[in-house]
Parts: C-alpha cells; structure tokens; sequence
C-alpha cells in the first residue's frame, strides 16, 4: 500500500510539536498509579535493529516498562536486515512477542500474511490520544491499526564541527553549491571536508545523500512518482541527482581515508571519524546520529551542530523515517508493552536520553535533553507540504533496504565509480523492477 504523503509535512510537525502538559501531567499520574506488579512472571521478547548507543537508550525505556509492570523484558538485535532476522522466525511460528519494523513496507507484508496482532481496543486509544493521523494511517492496513510509531528520524541535516568551520572562514551552507565550494575551502585548509559511511551493511546513509538531493531538484511530485515506481530510475531526474552526487562522492579527496576508506566505513565510526578523532569536519546523519556523538567527547550544540541539508534545486529537503513497533503474539504482554511505547511516558524516558525525537504529540519540547530538537522541529514547520516520508523505506525492501542489495549496493557501486551515471541508473531500474512486481 502506497498512503498518500500530501499532508505530511503539517501532520509531523503538528505531531512532533503539539503538547500538553496538563494531559501528559495526567496520563503519567494514572499510569503511576497502576502499580508495577500486574505483569510480574510474564515475559517479553522485542526484536529491533538498534546497536550501540541507541540500542543502550532503548534498553533503558524497556526498563522503565519493567519496573512500571513487573514483566521481564529481553532485547534481540535484529541487524540492519529485519526481515531476513523476522522472516525465518515467523516460518517457525517462534517470532519475538514485538518487534520494531525499519521500514512501513514491512508492517504491509507481514499483515498481508497475516503475521501481525491487531492492535488491542485501549492501544488503539492510546495511539489515538497522542498520534496525528498521518503516523496513525502509516501503521495501519486494510482499515485496521497494527503499529506504533515508537521513533521518528529526521534525515535532512548535516552534522559538522562549528571549530572546522571557524578555522576555515566558512559558514554553514544554504545551496548545494555553497556545500561543494566550501568542501574544497576546508581541504585547502587542510581539513577533510567528509566522512562517508559506504559500507555494504550500512550504505542506506547513500540512499538518504539521495533522496535529499533528489526530492529538493525534482520536487515532491516526481518524489511520489519515484517512491512508487512510477518514474523509472532511467529517467534524467535521477540523472541529474547522481551527478549532482558525484561532484562530492567522484572526489576521493573529500573523503577521510579517500574512496578505499569510505567504502569500509559503518555509520558508527563515520560519526566518530567527525567528532572524536576529527578526522573531517562533515557527516550525514539523522537527528539520531546524536547519540553517537555522546560517546565522544563532543557536546551536541557546542562541539557539534546541524545544518539543514543544503538546497540542490528548488525545495528546502525535508525528509523522514520512523520505526514502527508491531505485536507479533497475543499475549497480554505484547499488548502491553505496546500501550507504554504509544505513551507519552515512554516517549520522555526516550527524550531525556538524547539521539531520538518522538511522532507522539503529548511529548513536550521540554523533555528533549539535547537543543538539536527544537531546530529539527523549526526546519519540519517551514517544509509544509514538501516534507516526505524515506523514499528507500517506502519501497520493498528488497530494493530499499537490503544491504548488499537494490538500491544500497547500487548507490555504494556509484561511489566507487561515480562517473557511470547511465550505468547506475539501468543498475537501479533492474532492481526496481523486480522488486516491484
């Protein structure tokens, strides 16, 4: 199912800013006031893909669940494949009691076979009281409601570091040409402008560089069209992106460690690369990439800061993912946790963590620990309408988000040899229209 994404940009703003403090006042104290012993002896597997930083910040509103209720609650990684992890699982009718979907396709297959518990009746209310309609309808099909938006993602932004700048007399970019002619002050000022994150299993970071350039040079309309194939990949638009692409990716000396580095490169250590060993002074990045910041020594909006990412046409880019928390089981439980992951307690436990924004309305700006979000939040209102959903995410995942595969490997084939423009498009096309099928 393909839902329209007209009114994304006012319902995620909408959903991302609006509060109350007197109903989230209320909710927490009726929440606190059911005891933590009404689930004790009962067990909860979840399955997400997080590691690292955000897996630790996960595991600790999983534990905000477990002392809220008294279940035990244990954690699988799924790794950036979800499906291959979820798929044999289900085979064997041994899935996880809930698992967190990367990417909205997913939650249509799998309820399409009849994989997914609907939502139970006071879920159903809770996402209800905190959700704007747009998330509401993103994790439903066929007229009934299976997920919960548990994390949002903001991917149109680049993470730099304000010293690298300084040192170099440059500002942040407003144009995509601003950003390529200030890459090329900062290596004559004897800083790598970039690290890229072109590993196989972690190349979706490609597929984000892309959808930025591509939604701001052909605009939403063409976006739409493309998420949903029916533009093909052939078509000059895509053209026109990857060779916009190539005039930073076609230069090795704007990558640390030059090309043979960057395909190498996992996001983790991309971060890293900028914030802790300063090896650059640029890397892409959602809002989430704050997270890893906090493991260095770098402060987010002292040592590191956001800009949006630059203009390549006509529309400002605006674009965004999220994580989808589905019950796999029956079981009170499942349900359960689901209800805490659709409130806004769970959402502040999260917020105060740093690394994460949250698509429930009733939680406040004043739950975020980190000052990134309140710009995030200022760059979604100005998107209006123009705002859209990740494009990779969209689409099956066999072309969007496999690694090694579609769409990621095809970018990650560019990056190493970005003067192939026409190659690359029928690469991707060929892959698209197998997976579209």
């Amino acid at each position: 199912m393909r839902i329209s994404r007209r009114v994304l940009g006012a319902a995620v703003a909408a959903g991302l800013v609006a509060s109350s403090a007197a109903a989230c006042g209320g909710d927490d104290k009726k929440d606190a006031g059911s005891g933590g012993t009404e689930l004790k002896g009962v067990k909860v597997e979840v399955a997400a893909k997080w590691t690292g930083p955000e897996e630790q910040n996960f595991r600790k509103v999983l534990k905000a669940f477990e002392e809220k209720t008294g279940a035990t609650v244990t954690y699988a990684s799924t790794g950036e494949d979800t499906d291959a992890y979820l798929g044999p699982r289900l085979d064997a009718k041994n899935p996880p009691d809930v698992a967190i979907l990367p990417q909205p396709g997913l939650l249509q297959q799998y309820a399409a076979k009849g994989q997914l518990k609907p939502l139970g009746p006071d879920v159903v209310t809770e996402v209800d009281k905190n959700f704007s309609p747009y998330w509401r309808d993103l994790a439903s099909s066929g007229g009934k409601s299976y997920g919960v938006l548990a994390k949002a993602a903001y991917k149109s932004i680049l993470w730099y570091r304000p010293q690298a700048f300084a040192d170099a007399g440059i500002q942040p970019p407003a144009t995509w040409a601003d950003l390529v002619k200030d890459a090329q002050t900062l290596q004559d000022a004897g800083t790598t402008p970039f690290t890229l994150a072109a590993a196989s299993s972690d190349s979706w970071t490609l597929t984000d560089w892309f959808e930025n350039v591509y939604l701001s040079q052909a605009g939403p309309e063409n976006y739409d069209k493309l998420a949903q194939h029916k533009i093909k990949w052939t078509d000059p638009t895509v053209g026109k992106a990857l060779e916009t692409l190539a005039q930073i990716w076609g230069k090795p000396d704007f990558l640390a460690g030059g090309l043979a580095q960057a395909t190498k490169t996992k996001f983790d250590a991309s971060v890293t690369d900028v914030f802790g060993t300063q090896k650059a002074a640029i890397v892409y990045g959602g809002d989430f990439a704050a997270a890893n910041i906090a493991t260095t020594k770098a402060k987010v909006g002292t040592d590191a800061k956001v800009f949006a990412f630059p203009k390549a046409g006509n529309t400002a880019p605006a674009l965004l993912g999220g994580d989808i928390a589905v019950a796999m089981k029956d079981g009170k439980g499942a349900m359960a946790l689901m209800k805490f992951l659709a409130s806004p307690e769970a959402g502040k436990v999260w917020a105060g963590l740093g690394g994460y924004l949250s698509p429930n309305k009733n939680v406040p700006p004043s739950a975020y620990s980190d000052p990134i979000a309140k710009q995030l939040i200022a760059q979604l209102q100005q998107a209006g309408d123009a705002a859209r959903y990740d494009l990779s995410d969209l689409a099956p995942a066999a072309f969007g988000a496999t690694p090694g595969k579609g769409e990621w490997e095809a970018l990650r084939a560019f990056v190493q040899k970005p003067s192939d423009v026409k190659g690359t498009q029928r690469r991707l096309e060929d892959e698209a229209a197998k997976a579209y099928k």
